[in-house]
């Protein structure tokens, strides 16, 4: 385990906080000036690796996306792995290798962390938990802010992630444009705050989808949301195999799709730096408190309510 630990998980993150993994303490000193922000996430994706990401991009990007929805940057990352007997050592090595890929790009180090092994069949090749602590950026962005009138826009098109896996259980054979989404929202975050966008609320669209995120927002606000599905770009790809499988796009899981929520003023100016990131960012809908629930109006003039996700759509998503 010690030779494990030293020449495979050190040496991965010698890049991304090395200097602090090698002291060996039982805690990591660090450095922060700000009001902090601190998230944790499990991940359990099945397969390992996917078309656009792996566990270990998701690790990363999963969560400091919970960081940078709320306007904070993240700063220093835990990681513990849970492995199963038998892991080939080389798929140990690519998966660290991308976890720590996504720290680096974000500015983010890997300070402490833990590892356990379980005897073949308790484990299903390997888990990964990620804490976060994050300096906070720009105050008061949360459900808290909500308002009548705020205009919602969405970062992209919805559903990758969420297709990318299922295609990849079932062995179904998808388009090569078909990738997830699975990204760090950390840079599109920095640039809306930069831009002087005041985000009001931010909410990634993991597990639940679009669905999920928008009945979120109208149960802890209290308002109602009105959406247009003409606004909401899904790929010919994505629409296909929600169609052979039954499934609805509006809940499939993305990992690098949001919905911000801004007041009018910030409205124009916060939709032009979402599409310097992604063409499909759009302005889908607003929140009313004439409304209840969250209604979908539909490209034909016609209205129903989106009911959030009932159960679990395809566990071990993410």
């Amino acid at each position: 385990m010690e030779a494990l630990i030293n020449s495979v998980i050190f040496e991965a993150f010698s890049e991304v906080g090395g200097e602090i993994l090698k002291q060996a303490n039982d805690s990591a000193i660090l450095n922060l000036s700000s009001p902090l922000a601190f998230s944790t996430d499990s991940f359990v994706v099945s397969p390992l690796f996917f078309a656009g990401g792996d566990i270990g991009k998701i690790a990363a990007c999963g969560t400091i996306n919970d960081l940078a929805m709320v306007g904070a940057r993240a700063k220093y990352l835990s990681c513990a792995l849970i492995l199963e007997e038998g892991l080939l050592l080389g798929t140990l090595k690519a998966v660290l290798a991308s976890l720590a890929s996504e720290c680096a790009k974000a500015g983010v180090k890997v300070v402490c962390g833990d590892t356990k092994v379980l005897p073949r069949g308790k484990c299903d090749s390997m888990f990964i938990n990620t804490s976060g602590v994050a300096e906070v950026l720009c105050e008061g962005v949360g459900v808290q802010s909500l308002k009548d009138g705020a205009k919602l826009l969405l970062s992209g098109d919805i559903g990758r992630h969420g297709a990318v896996v299922l295609s990849a259980r079932e062995e179904f054979e998808i388009s090569a444009d078909l990738k997830s989404d699975c990204k760090s929202l950390l840079g599109v975050v920095m640039a809306l705050i930069e831009a002087g966008v005041k985000p009001l609320c931010m909410r990634d669209a993991t597990r639940g989808g679009l669905s999920a995120v928008l009945n979120e927002l109208s149960r802890a606000s209290g308002l109602g949301v009105v959406v247009r599905e003409a606004d909401i770009a899904i790929s010919d790809e994505v629409l296909g195999i929600c169609e052979i499988f039954g499934f609805e796009p509006f809940e499939l899981a993305n990992e690098g799709t949001f919905v911000l929520a801004v007041s009018p003023d910030d409205e124009q100016k916060a939709l032009e730096v979402l599409r310097k990131f992604n063409p499909f960012a759009a302005y889908i809908g607003e929140l009313s408190v004439r409304r209840s629930g969250v209604i979908l109006q539909s490209r034909y003039g016609t209205q129903r309510f989106l009911e959030p996700p009932k159960g679990e759509l395809l566990p071990r998503i993410c």
